[in-house]
């Protein structure tokens, strides 16, 4: 039998490392001393930078760390992953999210099959599609334009298309908006439809199993408001489900369905259809390829780099060094570019969906933390929300992203002798090392900052189409890398049942007392009887 990671000599030689890094002698103020760090704590990859040198490592730390990436294979699961083996053991099946923005030529075969054909054929039904859509061909049942595309979906059926749809809005096409209706609350819904044009509003529910409850009460909240307006729902509702699903039925037509793939996870989809048909609305479809064919670049680098030299490997070490090593709980992810606003709730899901496993893929327990808790807010806004925390509270690696090049010609405007764009930088960079080396000198205890805070920074060229899927693909890459070290699947979610199983059993007894006025929620829960009782009396 396999040893288990945390067992292994590469895990115990960085525990004794661990140790060494708590001496006063090790605090960043100090080791940031030595300017060579520079030389091999910063590493370039598909036009970004990874600067590691605010990490509390030394090259002793970033030796060891590697040999426990060797250890346990990072590298070549990763390419056993992208060539279609089945890594998903437990759901017995591929993880191909790569497959969808991969333009080589290759063919990637699953049971025996080449699945690139079959990927190509949607990105073409998608481009045809979307082409139709912002031309005018394809109208609304009363002949309008479609304006309006609401996505319909949870989880990982909205999140990456909402982070990608923000982070390129300065590509969009002006003419259309936008909306995320994921919660089943009514008042989403509500608030959604006051803002709409509803003859000219598309609909475009995705969901790969069509049975996830919050989408399809979405979806018939959907179809009642299109039919009150004298709407034909057939000509209003797209569909992206996997193939066969109650979402791809002929018996309810809709105006087209595009497929899901079952070796494609949610929160890794927004390559796939998931993301492809509404952002090929609102950002023309030669846009959303170039976003592919950035990801694609990452997924290259990750691939194709041995590990000191790889940014999504080394990001992966650090996180687990920081959160299995140093301790931290909680990890921030800060970028300093306000088109990235979604980006930590896309990470979110990414990471902790998939990373927050307490079992090995034999069936044991762990053994110790996995998946760090994940949190962020675009900086500057950041600074005047949790950073009073970060600095003289509980400390937290942060990632801190920056952009050289912005999105927008701004008026370049002085204040304090400065741009906008260059205030943003230098408060960027103050963070950082601000949060490195603290302040200890001077009698005012409340203005005393401990410093040795880790942080790193990720530097993007700009935020091009290309740019955005490199940071996309990062982030999957890195999410995976971490599983594949720990040990565990970062492609099931088993977690997110029992909650489900639950509401379904309150929701056949609320269904039961329409039916029965008399009945007083007996079997159920006496810790829930009162909310539910309140419910029904209103």
């Amino acid at each position: 039998m396999k040893v288990p990671v945390h067992q292994t000599a590469a895990w115990k030689a960085l525990e004794a490392e661990a140790n060494e890094m708590a001496k006063p002698d090790r605090h960043l103020a100090l080791l940031l001393k030595d300017e060579t760090r520079a030389q091999w704590a910063r590493i370039e990859g598909a036009g970004i930078l990874l600067d590691v040198t605010r990490q509390r490592i030394t090259r002793t730390t970033l030796d060891r760390l590697t040999a426990l990436a060797h250890q346990q294979n990072a590298l070549g699961r990763l390419r056993a992953m992208a060539d279609g083996e089945i890594v998903n053991t437990t759901e017995k099946r591929a993880a191909l999210h790569m497959a969808c923005r991969d333009f080589s030529g290759r063919s990637i075969r699953v049971n025996g099959e080449d699945v690139i054909p079959e990927i190509a054929s949607v990105r073409d039904k998608v481009r045809d599609f979307s082409e139709a859509i912002r031309s005018g061909r394809i109208r609304g049942a009363k002949g309008k334009p479609f304006r309006d595309i609401v996505v319909i979906g949870i989880g990982g059926s909205y999140l990456g298309t909402e982070f990608v749809g923000k982070a390129l809005e300065a590509y969009a096409d002006p003419s259309y908006r936008m909306h995320y209706l994921a919660n089943v609350d009514g008042n989403q819904f509500g608030a959604i439809t006051r803002l709409i044009d509803p003859e000219a509003t598309l609909w475009i529910v995705v969901s790969k199993s069509y049975t996830t409850a919050e989408t399809l009460a979405n979806e018939a909240l959907a179809r009642h408001f299109m039919k009150e307006r004298g709407l034909d729902p057939t000509n209003h509702i797209v569909t992206v489900t996997a193939k066969g699903s109650p979402g791809d039925d002929p018996k309810n037509p809709v105006l087209a369905t595009f497929h899901m793939f079952d070796f494609i996870g949610g929160r890794y989809s927004v390559s796939s259809a998931v993301g492809a048909v509404p952002l090929s609305i609102l950002l023309g479809y030669d846009v959303f390829e170039r976003f592919l064919k950035g990801a694609e670049a990452m997924d290259r680098h990750a691939l194709d780099t041995e590990a000191q030299g790889n940014l999504p490997l080394m990001a992966a070490l650090l996180s687990i060094w920081n959160t299995n090593f140093l301790g931290y709980p909680a990890q921030g992810i800060i970028p300093y570019a306000a088109p990235l606003a979604k980006l930590a709730a896309h990470i979110q899901q990414l990471d902790m969906e998939s990373n927050g496993k307490m079992v090995c893929l034999n069936g044991e327990v762990v053994g110790f933390d996995t998946g760090p808790i994940l949190f962020g807010e675009p900086g500057t806004n950041a600074q005047h929300s949790f950073f009073q925390l970060a600095h003289q509270g509980r400390a937290f690696p942060i990632d801190f992203i920056g952009v050289v090049k912005p999105q927008y010609a701004v008026e370049p405007v002085l204040t304090k002798g400065v741009t906008n764009h260059e205030e943003l930088w230098a408060n960027l960079l103050s963070q950082v090392m601000a949060l490195a080396v603290g302040k200890q000198e001077g009698s005012d205890p409340f203005r005393y900052f401990p410093g040795n805070r880790p942080s790193s920074l990720i530097v993007l060229p700009d935020l091009s189409p290309e740019s955005v899927g490199k940071l996309l693909a990062f982030y999957e890459a890195r999410t995976v890398f971490q599983a594949f070290i720990w040990g565990t699947n970062p492609f099931d979610q088993f977690g997110v049942e029992l909650g489900k199983t639950m509401a379904d059993t309150l929701r056949k007894a609320m269904v039961r007392r329409k039916k029965e006025t008399s009945y007083g929620f007996e079997d159920v829960s006496p810790y829930d009887r009162p909310y539910l009782k309140a419910l029904f009396d209103r």
